[in-house]
């Protein structure tokens, strides 16, 4: 079985990509309209403690998921640059749409569909992914 070729330092920069924009996404860009959609009013000083206690453990974990989107998605990189012969920017951009769209969005749908939430958060949370999916992408592809 051959090894498949995946540039390891690459991951780690799409990984903190994705954290970097998160940080973005979700603090000056998005984050007062995502907080309010998600239910917690106005951030207070009692509330920002809270979520700090948890921000070690849930940025631990959200780096360990970036990691792992980004290390899948170079083998799709790799598939579609060995099988379909798409390499390049082009690759990059198509690799992220089509997994975003194959996976990301069907699934995410759902909280809309059947936890009620409005379509409003569902194109906040859903467009980080496409995002974060085109960045990553471009990143893998560029530094195969």
């Amino acid at each position: 079985m051959d090894i498949v070729p995946i540039n390891y330092l690459a991951v780690i920069v799409a990984a903190i990509a994705n954290m970097v924009l998160g940080f973005l996404w979700y603090g000056p860009l998005f984050g007062k309209t995502w907080s309010h959609l998600m239910g917690w009013g106005e951030m207070t000083p009692d509330k920002m403690a809270a979520m700090q206690k948890k921000a070690r453990l849930g940025y631990a974990v959200s780096f360990v998921g970036a990691l792992v989107m980004a290390f899948v998605l170079a083998h799709a990189l790799v598939f579609a640059s060995t099988y379909l012969k798409v390499e390049g920017v082009h690759a990059g951009l198509a690799a992220g749409f089509w997994n975003w769209l194959g996976f990301v969005a069907p699934v995410t749908v759902g909280a809309v569909l059947w936890d009620g939430k409005p379509w409003k958060l569902w194109f906040i949370n859903a467009g980080y992914y496409l995002v974060t999916l085109l960045i990553m992408g471009e990143i893998l592809a560029l530094w195969k």
